[in-house]
């Protein structure tokens, strides 16, 4: 189980809070702070694990401003990601490359994928603010493999 998140090019130290889906099959996303939280998919894989962990966060909100993954899409190749387990591992990964997404066109095969190589999904609002609906057209994902 996933506790700690650490991602040094971009100044996140978050803790990792378990989060689920909602009825409508929406993942939930924990509260935008202050303190900063992510919130880990915990009915997929733990960080660290074969397949792909999935990690939510918000990137800002009205109340607070700038929340956990609000500089994310600053993320490039080769920067390095650390979720500390409860089992005191510690799952280092390399960012493989940021994508942005129309919320309509979510790329479900590529976040929750499964396959024999642990991998990290990173994922937070972004894109143009729609004013009416109060939310962001677009999900930013950050696609990152784990290393030694």
């Amino acid at each position: 189980t996933p506790v700690r998140l650490t991602i040094a090019a971009i100044d996140v130290h978050a803790r990792v809070v378990p989060v689920a889906a909602s009825a409508a099959g929406e993942l939930e996303v924990p509260p935008a702070g202050p303190p900063a939280v992510a919130g880990w998919y915990r009915l997929g894989v733990s960080p660290g694990e074969a397949g792909n962990a999935v990690v939510v966060g918000h990137v800002d909100s009205r109340e607070n401003g700038p929340a956990v993954f609000f500089d994310l899409g600053r993320l490039r190749p080769g920067d390095r990601i650390q979720i500390a387990r409860a089992d005191s591992r510690v799952a280092t990964f390399a960012v493989d490359g940021v994508g942005a997404y129309p919320k309509t066109r979510f790329p479900t095969a590529l976040v929750y994928g499964t396959g024999p190589v642990p991998r990290l999904r990173l994922v937070t609002c972004g894109g143009r603010f729609d004013e009416r609906d109060r939310a962001y057209l677009d999900n930013i994902v950050v696609f990152a493999t784990a290393v030694p």
